[in-house]
C-alpha cells in the first residue's frame, strides 16, 4: 500500500440567471457560475485532486466540456463518477480538504450540508471531508466578484 496526494484547481466566472451551486448545495443567491456543468468550483477541484492523486488525468479529461453529455450535469454525478475509477484503480480516499476562494457567499451556514453531500458522493463519511472558505481581501478578479475559485487537497491508499 502507498499514499498518494493530489491537488486540484478550479475557477468560474460569475454568470446571472444561473444557480449558484457549491459543494453540492444549491445556494440561494441572484447569479451562479459559468460553465458546461453545474460549475460547482469546489466539487470540480475535489475531482481533479482525487484524479490526480492516482494519476488519472484531470476533470477535463474525463468529463470533455465540449461534450453534450456533460451538459449541465450535476458535479455530485461527477464525483460519483470519479469514486468509482478510483475503485478500480484500487485506491481509497483517506480524505479530502477543499478551499472555497470568494467574497461571497458565506458557506458556514451550508458547510455540514456539503460534507454531507461530498461524502455520500464519494462513499466515505462526513469526517473524512473538510470545506472551508476564505476570501481574497478585495484584491484581484475574485476579490472584484468576477469569479469563484477553489483548490483541494486529497489523500488515497492505493495497492
Amino acid at each position: 500500500m502507498s499514499l498518494r496526494v493530489g491537488m486540484g484547481y478550479d475557477i468560474h466566472r460569475i454568470a446571472a440567471g444561473r444557480p449558484l451551486v457549491l459543494g453540492g448545495v444549491r445556494i440561494e443567491s441572484d447569479w451562479g457560475l459559468e460553465g458546461h456543468s453545474d460549475a460547482d468550483v469546489v466539487l470540480h477541484a475535489i475531482g481533479d485532486a482525487l484524479l490526480g492523486a492516482v494519476s488519472l488525468g484531470d476533470l477535463g479529461t474525463h468529463f470533455p466540456p465540449g461534450d453534450p453529455k456533460w451538459k449541465g450535469v450535476s458535479s455530485l454525478e461527477l464525483l460519483r463518477l470519479i469514486a468509482g475509477k478510483l475503485l478500480e484503480a484500487r485506491a481509497t480516499i483517506g480524505n479530502v480538504d477543499a478551499m472555497l476562494v470568494a467574497e461571497a457567499p458565506r458557506i458556514a451556514p451550508h458547510r455540514d450540508a456539503m460534507r454531507e453531500r461530498i461524502a455520500e458522493a464519494l462513499g466515505i463519511t462526513p469526517g473524512q471531508v473538510s470545506v472551508k472558505a476564505t476570501t481574497n481581501e478585495q484584491l484581484g478578479a475574485l476579490g472584484r466578484r468576477e469569479g469563484l475559485a477553489a483548490m483541494a487537497v486529497a489523500m488515497v491508499e492505493v495497492g
